[in-house]
């Protein structure tokens, strides 16, 4: 089973919720999608860890076959290929490595190269591999990262906790592909439920099953909590404000191998997920 934890925003506590549920869950796999600023490793400090570069293919121009014609120029969208003195240049920065000018060339003067774009970090930490991407600065998008993150899934029967990036971009929405369970996470304000709902209608849009987890709560008003209660959204955990799993978070320590009543709110929250997952799954087929 493979659950995918997401939020509207950063700094809601996805991280937060993800590394612990992959800590109460014995043999799981901890996978952080959040290519461009990746920690959940701050938090788990894996052992043993090992790297796999990750590399893309961009177009070469061949110029002693090039004639000029410049289909390749006027069939890229993204604008990565300009006709330039003579020459077709390739943006390597833009290029988004889907091929098709090379597809698309009359003369075949267009060749491949690889061009490396990040990395893949995998470790161990207690029963939990953790897997963490990495893009290098100034790449255009670490949709590739995430799919290699995302195959170390395939075939795998242990349960999966992906650690999504914030928002609902197309890096989102590739970690969430595959996932057979999707975590909201929110916070109790009126800004919170705008990053909620926008988060809300990816999940509806790939018609994933879904709870919210509501973080940071204090007693009073919960516009989330009303938010939910008007969507008929599944509150699946309320997790309070609390100024020792602030500071317990911030020093990089998992409050649920820490702290006996945080492995219990994590625990829970995982046998909940499991019983919504499972009556949703029976109720729509």
């Amino acid at each position: 089973m493979k659950i995918a934890v997401l939020s509207g925003k950063g700094g809601t506590g996805k991280t937060l919720v993800s590394v612990n549920l992959a800590a109460v869950i014995k043999n799981s796999t901890y996978i952080d999608c959040d290519v461009e600023e990746p920690n959940g490793h701050l938090f788990f400090k894996p052992e043993e860890v090992k790297n796999q570069p990750i590399s893309v293919k961009i177009p070469f121009i061949n110029h002693e076959n090039c004639t000029g014609c410049r289909t390749c120029v006027d069939f890229c969208k993204f604008n990565a290929l300009a006709y330039i003195n003579n020459k077709v240049k390739v943006f390597e920065d833009i290029c988004h490595s889907c091929g098709g000018c090379m597809q698309f060339c009359p003369e075949k003067a267009i060749l491949e190269k690889e061009k490396e774009i990040g990395h893949i970090e995998i470790g161990q930490s207690q029963d939990v591999t953790v897997v963490s991407g990495i893009l290098n600065t100034g790449e255009a998008t670490g949709v590739p990262i995430i799919k290699a993150l995302l195959q170390h899934t395939q075939g795998n029967e242990e349960l999966t906790v992906i650690d999504c990036p914030p928002g609902s971009a197309c890096i989102v929405m590739e970690s969430i592909k595959d996932a057979d369970y999707c975590i909201l996470v929110a916070e109790p304000t009126l800004f919170g439920v705008h990053n909620l709902n926008m988060v809300h209608d990816l999940v509806k849009l790939f018609n994933k099953p879904y709870g919210v987890v509501l973080n940071k709560c204090l007693e009073g008003d919960n516009p989330a909590e009303q938010y939910c209660d008007e969507q008929n959204i599944c509150v699946l955990s309320k997790i309070p404000f609390n100024k020792e799993l602030g500071t317990m978070n911030s020093n990089g320590l998992i409050v649920a191998r820490e702290s006996h009543d945080y492995h219990e709110i994590f625990d829970q929250l995982m046998k909940r997920v499991m019983r919504r997952y499972f009556y949703e799954t029976v109720t729509h087929t």
